[in-house]
């Protein structure tokens, strides 16, 4: 694999994250660098680790984890998006006591979610006999940069205070968006068209 493939399978896996970084920023309004560097780093991880996992079963796993991985990442998804749309429609609940989906349980969640096609990228490089240390590299790298800049549109976005409780049903929507279309590009959901 020459740089210039890496770099764009990197922006591809990439999109997820910047997706749900785009919908976390809508939804927290105001995030700290703290936040920033949680989100950046728990996604770049995933997304190197993913690879490496992948890379690391090669082919004695394959066809268990692709039965699967399409409908974990949308549960994983799903469950978050229709917490953040249910949680835009509680007018009642005041912003500071909102659920940080950059910490805890949730960073966790969607940190997996979001990476669960790096885990398929890593089996693919294994069947090419290409190691996958540099690949895995990049790929994290992206998708830290891709989260940072998803972040801070997602927050420009979301102060505007008029626009807030239909960003968190919106970010809630992107989610379960990205969820059934890994549902679609897996012919999981075949049967329905």
């Amino acid at each position: 694999m020459d740089l210039l493939n890496i770099i764009a399978l990197a922006i591809a896996l990439a999109m997820d994250a910047f997706a749900v970084a785009i919908a976390t920023g809508v939804r927290l309004k105001r995030v700290s660098l703290r936040q920033f560097f949680r989100l950046a780093w728990h996604f770049g991880l995933f997304q190197a680790m993913m690879p490496v996992m992948g890379w690391a079963a090669g082919l004695t796993v394959r066809a268990s984890i692709e039965r699967y991985d399409h409908w974990i990442a949308f549960g994983l998804l799903a469950f978050v998006g229709i917490n953040m749309i249910r949680e835009a429609f509680k007018m009642e609940e005041d912003a500071r006591q909102k659920q940080d989906p950059t910490r805890g349980l949730t960073l966790v969640m969607l940190s997996v979610a979001t990476s669960i096609d790096a885990l398929a990228v890593g089996l693919t490089i294994s069947m090419l006999q290409v190691s996958i240390w540099f690949p895995a590299l990049v790929i994290g790298l992206v998708a830290g940069v891709f989260t940072v800049v998803g972040l801070h549109l997602g927050k420009s976005v979301g102060s505007a205070e008029r626009l807030s409780p239909m960003a968190g049903v919106l970010g809630g929507v992107v989610l379960l968006a990205i969820g059934v279309k890994i549902l679609i590009e897996h012919n999981a959901v075949g049967f329905l068209f």
